[in-house]
């Protein structure tokens, strides 16, 4: 068996299809979308190609470590391949005869259903886990087999060919709107984002945020916050933003002192809130979009200030931390930065304000981001180094296509849940056990509900925990009077931390394989850092003007600041460390302090404001001996003895 040669051939058909899959969506961008039944299945067809393509790669692939049985792998891979195209194929090819018969399924195709879905949950243990296939699962039993189970969640029973109808022909189904939305809008913009980091976009950006914070206390750390919230712009997972930002920022904050768990965990929960910065936002942005029926812009602008408090929060908690350990200053006053080398290259970012400029004017997210990647095509071409060589495309176009395939998986399993809640009813019922549990207290509705996106985002990826959270939990805050909006952010920012939540944390695992740390530690100390960011969406709840709608720029404004002090608050408390270590008395100050600044009544904003000045004096000038203050000055900095 010729390895080397099948290799070769492999990584053809996966160029090729990466460029088709591209090259699809770019076209559709210009020239407009195909019908629903032909853009979607030829998308998720490409996708069972790119699967099974880099499956089999693997296992021809002499640097690999392989398992036993290979020829078995091979066989059940190609079959599985075989079973999606056969299955997606029908779909694309008789689209229109589908659409006449209104859902009504044959024999054949019950059998194509069942096809179909085995061969999905395959391709999804392949690259997302088994987590989202067992739930997928667990949802498929509940259609079947649901009438057994006691009121209120029983339902009256649904036969297999009554499921695979919704599930394999249904709108609402795997063919469905998560499905469009990963055929239309994510995947131009995830091209976007592989184009720029291929340019070197995203090393100018972590530049940037390297020459900012470098000068202060914890400058690696800080940097890492702040480049991952610019990394997180272009990229929109936390996982890509680890692996990206996180091989800088990790060897400097080991260096500057951390060790390898804090180093990780501050990486993880930088890297996490990604997903909330817009304008990617894990591709849950424009799912959003269509689920509120809210233009995308409009919910760009709503999530634009929680994540800018998100990342002011977690600058303050390693502000606290640094300080608290004394971790010294990376560069010293008399370093100079290389701006003039940033501002080059600064070039590479044109296609972010293009981008982002055509939304404002109302162009469609497809057709911004395809004038975006012609901008970005172009500007490579004005440094040798940048120029996006045909080389240098096809690696831009496999990097983009794998990126796309766990999103698009993702909300092709989505949609099998989607169209078992629809059927059953179910989502209906579970909001209203939230709301039967909390008593029509919306404190314990909204601690509930983060409770359960915790646990149903796990092991998901940010675009199929949204879609999940969404239709089983969001619907009981609405009820409770809670806005659609601010609803929404509510839950897809609380599944999203299920990215550092033990036990299923997987920003905290990639952070660990680049810091050779403990997975379980790094989790358990990024729940530590990001605590207080937890609490960012209770802001937004209890005080939507954060979001931006239908307010005024003052009282944004008011309530900006309110949330930052009582994010600072809250980092403060939970660090217990502010200006010196705290008492438990001034530790619990700063957090009655933190849950005052959650209302929108001024008047209480003010009082807990003139508290915390109170507080802060109390603290800087009465409670603690000059030597148990902060130390210390950096460790680069010289004494005024020294200088002498």
């Amino acid at each position: 068996m010729d390895r080397p040669r099948i290799v070769s051939a492999l990584n053809f058909i996966l160029a090729l299809t990466a460029l088709a899959l591209i090259g699809l969506t770019l076209y559709s961008a210009y020239f407009g979308v195909f019908p629903d039944g032909i853009q979607r299945s030829a998308h998720l067809l490409m996708i069972f190609v790119l699967v099974t393509a880099y499956a089999l790669r693997d296992t021809f692939d002499a640097d690999r470590p392989q398992s036993s049985y290979p020829g078995l792998k091979r066989f059940f891979a190609v079959l599985m391949m075989t079973g999606g195209l056969v299955a997606v194929g029908h779909q694309l090819v008789n689209f229109e005869a589908i659409n006449n018969r209104y859902g009504a399924i044959t024999q054949f195709e019950v059998y194509l259903g069942v096809l179909l879905i085995i061969a999905l949950f395959d391709a999804c243990r392949r690259t997302i886990g088994w987590p989202i296939v067992l739930l997928a699962s667990a949802f498929i039993l509940y259609g079947l087999f649901g009438n057994y189970l006691p009121s209120p969640f029983g339902h009256r029973g649904y036969s297999v060919q009554r499921v695979m109808s919704q599930v394999y022909l249904g709108g609402g189904g795997i063919f469905g709107t998560p499905l469009g939305v990963s055929a239309t809008f994510v995947t131009g913009v995830v091209v976007l984002g592989a184009l720029l980091e291929k340019t070197g976009a995203g090393q100018v950006l972590m530049d940037i945020a390297t020459a900012l914070t470098g000068r202060l206390r914890g400058g690696p750390a800080k940097a890492a916050v702040v480049g991952s919230s610019l990394m997180g712009m272009i990229s929109g997972t936390a996982v890509a933003n680890v692996l990206t930002t996180g091989p800088i920022s990790i060897p400097l904050m080991r260096k500057s002192g951390y060790n390898k768990e804090a180093a990780g965990a501050i990486e993880a929960v930088a890297s996490t809130g990604g997903q909330l910065m817009p304008p990617v936002m894990g591709a849950a942005a424009f799912i959003m979009a269509e689920f509120t029926e809210t233009s995308y812009l409009t919910i760009a602008k709503a999530a634009f200030l929680p994540a800018v408090i998100y990342y002011a929060v977690l600058l303050a908690m390693v502000h606290f931390e640094a300080v608290r350990r004394n971790i010294p200053v990376l560069r010293d006053a008399g370093s100079t930065i290389d701006w003039a080398s940033i501002l080059r290259r600064a070039y590479l970012l044109a296609p972010l304000p293009i981008f982002i400029s055509m939304l404002l004017n109302g162009y469609s997210i497809m057709l911004s981001s395809f004038w975006a990647i012609v901008a970005a095509s172009l500007v490579s071409f004005l440094s040798r180094e940048s120029a996006l060589t045909p080389t240098r495309l096809i690696e831009t176009a496999q990097a983009a296509a794998r990126a796309v395939i766990p999103v698009a998986l993702a909300c092709a399993a989505a949609g099998v849940i989607i169209g078992i809640i629809t059927l059953t009813g179910i989502g209906l019922k579970f909001s209203t056990l939230v709301v039967l549990l909390s008593g029509g207290s919306l404190p314990v509705a909204l601690v509930l509900t983060m409770l359960t996106c915790l646990v149903l985002g796990m092991g998901l990826p940010t675009a199929a925990a949204y879609i999940l959270v969404a239709t089983l939990v969001a619907p009981a805050l609405v009820d409770l009077g809670v806005g659609l909006l601010a609803a929404h952010l509510f839950v897809l920012y609380s599944a999203m931390l299920s990215s550092i939540t033990p036990p299923v944390a997987l920003a905290a695992y990639a952070a660990a394989s680049i810091a050779d740390g403990n997975p379980l530690k790094i989790a358990l100390l990024a729940c530590k850092f990001g605590m207080a960011a937890f609490a960012v969406p209770y802001f937004f709840v209890y005080d939507p003007s954060i979001l931006g709608i239908d307010v005024t720029v003052t009282q944004i404004g008011v309530s900006f600041v309110t949330a930052i002090l009582g994010g600072v608050c809250a980092s403060a408390a939970i660090i217990g460390f502010f200006k010196g270590r705290l008492t438990l008395v001034t530790r619990l100050g700063f957090a009655v302090l933190a849950i005052c600044f959650l209302t929108s009544d001024w008047r209480l904003d003010l009082a807990a404001g003139l508290a915390l000045a109170a507080l802060i004096y109390v603290v800087t000038r009465a409670t603690f001996p000059q030597d148990q203050q902060a130390g210390a000055q950096p460790a680069s900095i010289k004494s005024k003895g020294d200088l002498k």
